[in-house]
């Protein structure tokens, strides 16, 4: 008997019924054989990590565009914060740590720059519109591994799919559904309060009340919502439930669409984006190969779409910067 079998014998012994086990997973769009040590969602853990897209996380915005600053949250620290909130959840309920984690990981492998200022625009340029997740879905369907993805199994990319507002197939894909939610709206507070938009103790009181003061008293209480509320289905209470409701309108109202100098920047990042497609579609030759090949089996339009999506802010504005910006000339460059 191999590692993995062992593994997969363990996991029916301690795993809730409910849970989703890697040797009954639906396995792969492409047959491989089996790894003797890993289990099937261990091995898509690792590939997610692996991938071009997770290491482009760290220069991706999450809320605040290009913050000056370490502490600010990039992409890829919400998601590793997704990660441990998920993982907390499913080891109390018994369920897949395995598959929670790898959907984690990948839930925001097709997020563009700029945040959800980048997604916005590019939602307005594509003809039937712009969604990370199905995006995400895309990066480790079709475009990682130089057009070949990453063959996950279909239990990791129904989560990462579904993991914005859709119920997915599995207990554990659903779990990373709140989990995201928990972790953006804590720490987008936390970043809010450093970046001066507000003060924390302007957050209403009833909400408080409920959920607790400050970041970690309020992570604390949903998380023990969700695993004290949750059998067959993932949910709080509904006292949680409601003041989480009420806080997500709060935020929406003051920080994600409201008049703060995070979101002034947003018409910015629109124009910016905007430019940059306009020009790859007039000159496809501008973009890496890779990218018009794409165009040449799908579109134009869906090539500049994953080119731009897959940029990290840097390079977003590094290549407006060459394509857009005046340089300074001088009399060496006449070549007199």
């Amino acid at each position: 008997m191999t590692i993995r079998e062992e593994y997969e014998l363990l996991e029916k012994s301690m795993l809730s019924p409910r849970a989703a086990f890697a040797a009954d997973s639906r396995g792969r769009a492409i047959f491989e054989p089996k790894c003797d040590i890993r289990t099937d969602f261990c091995r898509d853990r690792d590939r997610i990590i692996h991938s071009k897209s997770f290491r482009r996380l760290k220069q991706k915005t999450q809320v605040f565009i290009s913050p000056e600053g370490d502490h600010f949250r990039t992409r890829l620290t919400h998601t590793l914060e997704v990660s441990q909130i998920a993982r907390t959840i499913a080891r109390a309920m018994r369920l897949n740590e395995d598959l929670t984690e790898a959907v984690a990981l990948g839930h925001d492998l097709g997020h563009t720059p700029f945040g959800h200022a980048g997604e916005r625009a590019l939602n307005g340029i594509m003809p039937n519109g712009f969604r990370h997740y199905e995006q995400s879905v895309r990066v480790v369907e079709c475009i990682e591994k130089n057009h070949n993805g990453l063959n996950l199994t279909y239990e990791t990319i129904d989560g990462i799919g579904c993991h914005t507002n859709i119920t997915a197939a599995t207990l554990e894909g659903n779990i990373v559904r709140f989990a995201d939610r928990i972790a953006y709206i804590n720490h987008d507070i936390e970043d809010a309060v450093t970046a001066g938009v507000f003060d924390e103790s302007v957050l209403p009181k009833d909400i408080s009340s409920v959920l607790g003061h400050g970041k970690s008293e309020r992570i604390t209480t949903l998380i023990r919502s969700v695993i004290g509320n949750s059998v067959d289905k993932i949910q709080f209470d509904d006292e949680v439930g409601s003041a989480f409701d009420e806080l997500t309108d709060y935020m929406y109202k003051n920080v994600y669409l409201g008049g703060s100098a995070a979101v002034n920047e947003e018409k910015k990042v629109k124009g910016m984006i905007e430019l940059l497609f306009a020009h790859y579609v007039d000159k496809p030759d501008d973009m890496p190969r890779f990218y018009r090949e794409t165009a040449q089996t799908e579109s134009l339009e869906r090539a500049v779409c994953d080119y731009i999506s897959g940029m990290s802010d840097d390079y977003a504005m590094r290549e407006f910067d060459k394509l857009f910006i005046p340089k300074p000339w001088s009399f060496a460059d006449s070549g007199k």
